[in-house]
């Protein structure tokens, strides 16, 4: 039979100790120390707990756990000594079934890997989905992570070791993430479709309307339906609708979701994680025959990225009426115009003013989106309370000085473009750390003809400044052209300068932050609120209704816009955990 959490939370401590015997290779004394905190009101707050204790143990602790781990197809499994749980899981990502040629491959990464760091490498060989990764993309992470840093791969060790334990304990519990598991599957299933090139390269590519895109377009309207969503539709840009109805005619709608299309090469979870989950969601509430007070209105966006044309955010600002008419007229790099790609599949240009939406008939509008970033991984928490979308500016910048000999110019004599540039940029890099997550980014930099004998004459460059509040981000641009002017006064160059996009910031209303907060708070994890430094569909929607977001935590350092963006079935299941949450609470509010 299967434990339970009430059995793991009224039994003696030393039964509890037997109950999770097993989890932490050959140390027990993570879960004897975790279960100081019963009872646990989840299974996600005894997760958290034992990756507490790991943290506070400290580095020697640390060290003595990864080194009892065996190294993956190492000696322990040729020789059968490995313990249940270590055999099982090696044997389902094939490694126990290695050909010559893979098992000598893995054992000079082994050797490679001990020899730089001074531990095994770690690996959670069940993956983020729970059945197994197959042998060679555990090679390719082995060699990817061979180049890492050692303090980021001693991190990267333990958050493995406690996605493999959340296995274990899933295994131990019966504790499948059944909702968590479909939605994982949805997005490996769209992502099957990649534009031409990109697709024959195995990479992920889906840019506005498309085949690709269009084929993503049918296969949500299609689970949309299969859900039972009572009406689908695709609107006059291209977004998907899927509306579940309320328990009476004319009830206010909750809108939510997130775009389909995704920038060149890059990851499966960023934007559609945040339709698919509210539609497991409807799913539920439609197997249950239950209708809420309220409707849901479930939104794929068609576009937010801006990779086919200069157009971002023309999906969810369509909905609010802000769809530029100029846009028809931009053509994509085969000369295509977007007007020419819609008529081609089959959306009526004419249409698009019909498709905004009254703010009166809605709650509000709610997101979730992974992370796309570091912080949520580091601290091993599965999900975070957004508190604002950061205001942006953006400007192009050119510094013009003298080109001139590299080897006769005295150094006291020159006016060299690139070192007023580097000086700015040091400058922008103290000033935004001395703000709570102010950011601020030189991206593009350009020495127009450039040599390695000449003194730069020109430095051409780009700069990003970011933070929660206009108010915070303004102070940053004003602090960062200010000395910029300096910079140039007292080198003798000329500077020029464009602002190119200053965006608000998006702050959260502040009761549907709250309902987040609750929902996190109810599945046993601590309420964890930070700022999305990233742009999301909820910025133009904040224009005309309440929004607010929840992040879900990104594997390999939260890395997107990448191929190796991730999230585990897990975090997938705390997020339908959430959003269900909100929804009872909505429903109780409304009532």
């Amino acid at each position: 039979m299967p434990l339970t959490l009430e059995q793991l939370n009224i039994t003696s401590h030393a039964e509890a100790v037997r109950m999770l015997d097993g989890l932490y290779e050959h140390s027990p004394w993570i879960a004897e120390k975790a279960l100081n905190e019963r009872p646990f009101k989840s299974m996600a707050q005894l997760k958290y707990a034992m990756s507490e204790v790991l943290v506070h143990a400290g580095r020697d602790a640390q060290l003595t756990l990864i080194r009892a781990h065996p190294e993956l197809a190492g000696k322990a499994m040729v020789s059968q000594s490995l313990t249940t749980e270590s055999t099982q899981e090696q044997s389902q990502a094939g490694l126990t079934h290695c050909s010559p040629e893979e098992f000598a491959k893995i054992q000079k990464l082994n050797g490679d890997y001990n020899a730089k760091f001074g531990w095994p490498f770690i690996l959670a060989v069940r993956g983020p989905r729970g059945v197994g990764l197959n042998k060679q993309q555990i090679i390719n992470t082995f060699e990817r992570r061979l180049n890492g840093h050692p303090d980021f791969e001693l991190q990267e060790c333990l958050r493995n070791i406690h996605r493999i334990v959340e296995i274990r304990l899933n295994d131990k519990f019966a504790a499948a993430p059944l909702q968590g598991q479909q939605v994982w599957d949805w997005q490996e299933q769209l992502a099957q479709h990649s534009d031409p090139g990109f697709a024959q390269a195995g990479q992920l590519t889906v840019t506005y309307l498309t085949d690709a895109h269009r084929a993503c377009a049918q296969d949500i309207s299609r689970q949309m339906h299969a859900c039972g969503f009572d009406e689908v539709s695709i609107d006059a840009v291209g977004n998907v609708v899927g509306r579940y109805h309320g328990a009476t005619p004319q009830v206010k709608y909750l809108l939510t979701g997130s775009h389909y299309d995704t920038v060149r090469n890059g990851g499966k979870h960023d934007g559609r994680l945040g339709f698919f989950v509210p539609m497991a969601c409807v799913q539920a509430l439609h197997q249950q025959s239950r209708r809420l007070p309220f409707g849901i209105e479930v939104v794929a966006f068609a576009e937010e990225e801006g990779q086919r044309y200069r157009a971002t955010f023309l999906g969810s600002g369509a909905l609010i009426g802000d769809f530029k008419p100029e846009w028809l007229e931009q053509r994509d790099a085969d000369g295509i115009s977007m007007r020419e790609a819609m008529m081609h599949a089959g959306l009526r240009v004419e249409d698009i003013p019909q498709i905004r939406r009254d703010p009166a008939q809605y709650l509000g509008f709610v997101e979730v989106h992974i992370e796309q970033g570091p912080v949520l991984n580091e601290m091993n928490l599965p999900l975070g309370v957004v508190t604002s979308i950061n205001g942006s500016v953006r400007f192009v910048v050119k510094i013009i000085g003298t080109a001139s000999h590299a080897g006769t110019t005295p150094m006291n004599r020159r006016r060299d473009a690139v070192s007023a540039m580097a000086e700015l940029a040091l400058y922008m890099e103290q000033r935004a750390a001395q703000d709570v997550d102010s950011v601020a980014t030189i991206g593009q930099l350009n020495v127009p003809n450039g040599s390695v004998n000449v003194v730069p004459g020109v430095c051409q460059f780009s700069m990003d400044m970011r933070a929660p509040q206009d108010a915070q981000r303004d102070a940053l641009v004003k602090d960062v052209l200010s000395q910029l002017q300096a910079i140039c006064e007292r080198r003798n160059v000329q500077l020029e300068l464009e602002e190119t996009m200053r965006v608000a910031a998006a702050p959260s209303a502040p009761a549907w932050q709250a309902r987040w907060e609750q929902a996190v708070h109810a599945t046993g994890i601590p309420v964890f609120k930070m700022p999305s430094g990233a742009g999301h569909d909820a910025m133009k929607l904040h224009e005309v209704m309440p929004q607010a977001m929840l992040f879900v935590r990104g594997e390999n350092a939260g890395i997107s816009h990448n191929p190796l963006e991730s999230t585990s079935c897990d975090d997938m299941q705390l997020c339908v955990d959430a959003f269900s949450h909100v929804l009872q609470q909505l429903e109780q509010e409304t009532q």
